[in-house]
């Protein structure tokens, strides 16, 4: 993948699949450290520790519909390249945290692509999850959270194509103010 974004929009089904009603998608781009860290945390079934050793391996999925698993073990190889790391630690009935750091001014760091559509097409394609989408750059940080949104619309859906439209224009422009660049 080429994007950031779709890892973390991979990452994120995972989670939902495995019972999520609560994920928190954290990125740090610390430049005096030149870390650029994505943090996924997720309140589903966890994992084994059996599991978490076998997740990264491409040809082991969970899945009945497909005999791979690409996402994670794709994740891990775009950090690794980028001077990096992925770190994965869950518990079962408790939930799972994948960490991914790259070296910010990597070459080979992909780029952030389209988070805003992915956060808005979660949000509004799964209204049972609640979604915490935090963005740090420095000191300036921009915090998304689902429920904030759910509270103020009241009866209107979160699928409604107004909202996702709002929602993509909201987060973007929050990310302009910190100086994101997709």
């Amino acid at each position: 993948m080429k994007e950031l974004s779709l890892h973390i929009l991979d990452i994120v089904h995972n989670s939902v699949s495995a019972g999520a009603n609560l994920v928190q998608v954290i990125v740090n781009e610390d430049l005096s450290e030149n870390n650029y860290d994505i943090e996924i945390r997720d309140n589903g079934r966890g994992m084994s520790e059996e599991t978490v050793k076998q997740v990264i391996n491409p040809f082991y999925t969970t899945r009945t519909t497909r005999k791979v698993g690409l996402g994670i073990s794709l994740f891990k190889q775009n950090a690794e390249q980028a001077g990096g790391y992925l770190k994965i630690e869950s518990e079962l009935g408790k939930g799972t945290n994948v960490l991914v750091r790259f070296i910010h001014d990597n070459i080979d760091r992909p780029v952030m692509g389209d988070i805003a559509g992915v956060v808005s097409m979660l949000v509004c394609g799964t209204p049972n999850v609640e979604f915490i989408y935090s963005h740090s750059v420095s000191d300036n940080q921009f915090v998304f959270d689902s429920r904030e949104v759910k509270e103020a619309l009241g009866d209107v859906p979160v699928s409604s194509p107004e909202v996702v439209a709002y929602l993509k224009e909201f987060i973007n422009s929050n990310l302009e103010e910190l100086q994101i660049i997709k």
